[in-house]
């Protein structure tokens, strides 16, 4: 059976990024200075900058650039430095990664999972059969289970002509997480290999990430998950061809020779992790809080077990207590009949499963925090920065979105209803690392503020400063330039700008998110689909769409306004909105391009 991604089978992803003392050492040179300029531009514009004539808009403006160098502050942390942890070689016998001295020592066992529910059976094939072709290191165990939450007759076909075990059960309950529970309630691997249907292991997977769990402490061990199925994108002389025939070519291999490469349709939906995996993830390896992201990781089963005993205990302990008080407020007695408090704990435990993976929308980042503040055991995470696996991206912006909201819905709700900044266990520097991630998820608060205030000048006259004038530009533009400095050099080696504008971008996907936490309704579970949705998206980004249109008819206003000098609008306030507007037109109809973009299989024309 053929796919649409068959004919990227032969594509190979980029090593991880190199690291340089060197650059290292002067991006935290940069930062630091630019944090400083940063400080020193809010204290301005807090004491010396509002417009008292619209402090409303002042004070809305202000609060929203202080809460974007809060999140400044957290990333600086976060990408402070890359240290990564050692590999070693892989285990061969349980004693070599358990620090509990087993006393008949016996070969490492592996489980490899692949949870299913409606995905192709096909496509499930081909990732059973990559697994099969893993380097298996010497002596260790390796079983393969296909996780069928679909009951599918063609899946356990699959499985059968494959000979690799197939797992079923009688409900969903807790979608993805229940059925990881149901699988190792029957089987028995020291290490669990969490994929999704469709995750393509490589050879190497076993023989490079085993060896981290030498380290008795080692909990889980992520590797960056990498989408084969990204469209590289038509070179510019290659799509000027099509409609400009031989004069088009010569055109646009003239404009590459100023600009470098250029390529029409790349990454549309701007779906590569890099700079996710290699750069903010890889560097939270020094304080040991890179988090698990699920498919494409390696857990050490007693870690996972052990976690959800502690947290059963935990829930019984806090109903028992909570039963035990309420009953003492009513009754107005001093302790409880012995037989009464033994009914209460028994329900108490008939109320609470043990779940090793937590119901949740997010359960990766879950269980990741469960581990790191288990203050006894003091469980380790490690990103292992060279990618073993290959996977296929959202094809459309429908599949996008979905993907995205539960990104930050899961995300937000956890924060919302059991923060990990306020349990115990967890460092100061995890707490910060945590609250990165969740700062960055109500991004989309003071994003929707930086997007709506130039349309308020443009539309009104009223400026959010007392005056643009140079003591405004003498503050704000070190503060700017400094900050693109400071982390092109600390992102070395990638381009942060469609990362910077798809953030800006999906604010109402962030929003709703936001908006579905707060309103105390559940996150859904849907499973992202593995191939092309059709249909017209651009539903999905009127918001956007919205701003763009009203930011290209207020810079025609107020341009129109200042020629007839009209209201109170001035050249550099307009100039400045204008730019100001401009730019966040480029970050938005990125995403309005994706919702129209479509596979491009047109052949190139025949003279090329």
């Amino acid at each position: 059976m053929s796919f649409y991604f068959s004919q990227f089978e032969n594509r190979r992803p980029e090593p991880p990024l190199p690291h340089h003392a060197g650059i290292e050492l002067l991006w935290q040179y940069l930062a630091v200075i630019n944090l400083i300029v940063g400080g020193w531009y809010l204290q301005w514009r807090w004491t010396q900058s509002l417009n008292p004539d619209a402090i409303a808009f002042s004070l809305l403006l202000v609060s929203a650039e202080t809460m974007a160098y809060v999140g400044l502050i957290l990333f600086t942390y976060n990408l402070w430095k890359t240290d990564d942890t050692p590999r070693q070689e892989p285990p061969v016998m349980l004693n070599d990664v358990s620090n509990c001295g087993v006393e008949y020592d016996r070969p490492v066992s592996v489980d490899i999972f692949f949870p299913t529910f409606d995905e192709d059976p096909e496509l499930v094939r081909l990732s059973v059969i990559d697994a099969k072709n893993i380097a298996i290191p010497t002596g260790v165990n390796v079983h393969i289970h296909v996780l069928d939450d679909g009951k599918r007759q063609e899946m356990q076909s699959v499985a059968s002509s494959e000979q690799v075990n197939y797992l079923t059960r009688a409900d969903n309950a807790g979608f993805k997480a229940g059925n990881l529970r149901n699988a190792m309630e029957s089987t028995s691997g020291d290490f669990i290999v969490i994929c999704d249907a469709d995750t393509r292991l490589f050879p190497t997977f076993l023989q490079h990430t085993l060896g981290y769990f030498r380290d008795h402490s080692v909990a889980w061990v992520q590797t960056p998950q990498w989408f084969y199925d990204i469209p590289e994108g038509t070179p510019l002389p290659d799509a000027l061809a099509r409609y400009l025939g031989r004069s088009g070519r010569f055109l646009g291999n003239l404009l590459q020779r100023i600009s470098g490469e250029i390529r029409i349709g790349q990454d549309p939906l701007v779906n590569d992790p890099k700079m996710f995996y290699d750069v903010i993830l890889r560097r939270r390896n020094w304080c040991n809080a890179s988090f698990c992201c699920g498919a494409g990781s390696i857990h050490r089963r007693e870690a996972v077990m052990e976690a959800a005993v502690k947290a059963y205990g935990s829930n019984v302990s806090r109903q028992l207590a909570e039963s035990r008080s309420a009953i003492l407020s009513i009754t107005g007695e001093q302790d409880l009949d012995q037989t009464l408090q033994s009914t209460i704990a028994g329900q108490a435990m008939q109320a609470h499963e043990i779940t090793p993976y937590k119901f949740h929308v997010s359960e990766d980042i879950y269980t990741s925090i469960a581990l790191h503040t288990d203050a006894d055991r003091r469980w380790k995470s490690v990103l292992h920065p060279q990618v073993e696996s290959r996977m296929l991206s959202p094809q459309d912006l429908l599949t996008w979105t979905v993907q995205r909201f539960k990104y930050a819905g899961g995300t937000l709700d956890i924060a919302w209803n059991d923060n990990p900044l306020f349990r115990k266990g967890l460092t100061l520097s995890q707490r910060l690392m945590y609250a990165t991630t969740i700062w960055s998820y109500l991004g989309c608060i003071w994003n929707a503020v930086f997007l709506l205030a130039p349309l308020i000048y443009l539309f009104t006259a009223v400026a959010p400063v007392s005056a643009y004038s140079a003591d405004f530009y003498i503050h704000i533009v070190p503060f700017l330039i400094l900050t693109e400095l400071a982390f092109m050099t600390g992102t070395w080696g990638l381009s942060g700008y469609k990362a910077k504008t798809s953030y800006l971008s999906f604010f109402p996907v962030n929003l709703r998110a936001l908006y579905t936490v707060l309103r105390g309704r559940k996150i859904s579970f849907p499973v992202t689909p593995k191939i092309r949705q059709e249909g017209n998206f651009l539903a999905l980004v009127i918001p956007q769409m919205t701003i763009i249109l009203l930011t290209i008819s207020g810079i025609i206003y107020s341009w129109g306004q200042l020629q007839e000098n009209a209201g109170n609008y001035e050249l550099n306030g307009v100039l400045l909105n204008t730019f100001w507007g401009l730019y966040n037109i480029m970050a938005l109809s990125g995403v309005v391009v994706a919702a129209l973009w479509k596979p491009d299989d047109t052949p190139l024309p025949e003279y090329v």
